[in-house]
């Protein structure tokens, strides 16, 4: 009787002995994933958003002006001061002036509305708000655009665009929100570029030139 309790005795202790064992490996496995995981965020918050497109243009000396596009947030609803009713997605850019003299962008939306090549029956609007974009938004809800209604209310019969000099070796960067009357089928792409001295912005394949880029 005494042996068998001896057995069952050595047999519970070994079950233990494994289950602790068991028990520790995975803590340990949970915890080194953890770490990896922390890693990875603080890589990617340090390294920041991957854009979507970049366009570099070399002046006579080789240094660069820089376009980068982010990809957009949004897809929600803005009901505009008449009732009208639209979907809307927020962009941000960046403009790095790479060379040795300023660099003046001016840029200006029409307060009418454009047609969506790709959808003929689809218009939207495009808007530059006053708000400053940091990257320390580009993480957030609407890259940090916020009172995005109020903003939109105020200028939703008003050109929209923005004038800005950008010294040697400095960026600018700035809010797009498109407005759509309909519902975009797929992802929305948009973003500017360079046609000589003209800047174009493109989304979805419909080009407009908006403004230009100064020495």
């Amino acid at each position: 009787m005494n042996r068998k309790l001896v057995g069952i005795t050595t047999q519970a202790h070994e079950v233990w002995e494994e289950h602790s064992e068991w028990h520790s490996f995975n803590i340990n496995r949970i915890m080194r994933i953890s770490v990896f995981c922390s890693i990875l965020l603080f890589c990617f918050l340090a390294k920041g958003q991957t854009f979507d497109t970049e366009f570099k243009y070399p002046d006579s000396s080789g240094k660069n002006v820089i376009i980068q596009n982010s990809l957009p947030k949004g897809g929600l609803k803005y009901s505009d001061p008449e009732g009208s009713e639209y979907a809307y997605v927020v962009f941000w850019t960046r403009i790095t002036n790479q060379s040795d003299s300023s660099k003046e962008i001016e840029i200006s939306f029409s307060s009418d509305t454009y047609q969506l090549i790709q959808s003929f029956d689809t218009r939207f609007k495009l808007f530059i708000p006053s708000n400053r974009m940091t990257l320390d938004k580009e993480h957030l809800f609407l890259y940090g655009l916020s009172d995005l209604k109020s903003v939109l209310d105020a200028g939703f019969n008003q050109k929209s665009g923005i004038q800005h000099m950008i010294d040697p070796n400095d960026s600018y960067l700035f809010y797009v929100v498109a407005l759509f009357d309909k519902r975009v089928d797929g992802v929305v792409r948009a973003g500017f570029s360079l046609k000589g001295q003209k800047i174009i912005y493109t989304i979805n394949g419909t080009e407009i030139e908006c403004g230009s880029i100064l020495k």
